[in-house]
């Protein structure tokens, strides 16, 4: 007669249970990197990134700029996805229960069923952006929500960019990634140490450089000049700093006739951006 096998303790752990913890523990702190400004110095750009939900993680499989290296998937998303063979994929496949994702992202993200772990997009460099004539720089916009409705609209209307603080702002992570629900395997997202440098950087390169306040004088569609469009948007409450206003070519203000005047930056940006093609001609 063969004895059973005891119990195993409550403290022992076998190696998916570990590497599922691993997942977990880097999605925290890339959530956590992703929601809350850098007390220090400019923050390291994660080794990896955790990407899920169906938009997202379709965008970035047809994304040739991302490696993907891995991921996890249920059944049912993986026909959502469209792939028959599993083996075809260019990187591993383990077709899992949801609530194998449910641990390793935690209980809050709406994953859909699938995740994947990839490496952080390229870097680009602000000189990559000159046959671009429109994009988005934000003043340390610091929720990723936003700054994932920004991307959405930015690639909409197809803005070249969106450049940010790497300070004061979210970086690369599945926060930000599902929140532009696959906007940011469509544009680069840039993020600069000093952004009254870049500003000065893109005039160089022939951009006219707009900062959006609801104070300023003049209207949005009075300052538009050139073929050439950098749109600068500050963060909720505090806005613009005073260096990007006096560093911006102009100030400028969206004009509403309601009792409310001022718009969540996630809408001024749409908004800013469907007249600024207006004038541009496309």
């Amino acid at each position: 007669m063969t004895a059973s096998k005891p119990p195993r303790s409550p403290a022992s752990h076998t190696p998916r249970d570990t590497h599922y913890a691993n997942l977990r523990r880097t999605h925290r702190d890339q959530k956590a990197t992703a929601s809350k400004p850098s007390p220090g110095g400019p923050p390291q750009p994660p080794e990896r990134v955790h990407l899920y939900g169906l938009h997202t993680v379709r965008a970035a499989m047809s994304n040739p700029a991302r490696t993907i290296e891995r991921m996890l998937v249920t059944k049912n998303a993986l026909m959502r996805l469209d792939v028959d063979d599993p083996a075809s994929l260019p990187f591993p496949v383990e077709v899992v229960h949801p609530s194998v994702i449910d641990r390793a992202l935690g209980g809050d993200a709406t994953h859909q069923g699938v995740m994947i772990e990839a490496k952080p997009l390229p870097v680009r460099r602000l000189s990559d952006l000159k046959n671009r004539p429109l994009i988005v720089v934000l003043d340390q916009v610091t929720d990723p929500h936003n700054v994932g409705a920004i991307m959405r609209s930015a690639v909409a209307f197809e803005a070249g960019a969106v450049i940010t603080t790497m300070r004061h702002s979210p970086q690369e992570s599945g926060v930000l990634a599902k929140s532009a629900s696959g906007a940011l395997e469509h544009m680069p997202y840039i993020q600069i140490t000093n952004l009254a440098d870049a500003l000065k950087e893109l005039a160089d390169l022939g951009f006219v450089t707009i900062g959006l306040d609801s104070e300023a004088d003049a209207p949005l569609e009075d300052v538009f000049q050139g073929d050439r469009i950098a749109l600068v948007f500050g963060a909720e409450g505090k806005g613009l700093r005073q260096k990007t206003r006096d560093t911006a070519t102009a100030l400028a203000r969206l004009d509403m006739p309601g009792p409310i005047k001022s718009l969540n930056v996630s809408n001024a940006t749409a908004i800013a951006l469907y007249a600024a093609r207006r004038h541009l001609g496309s």
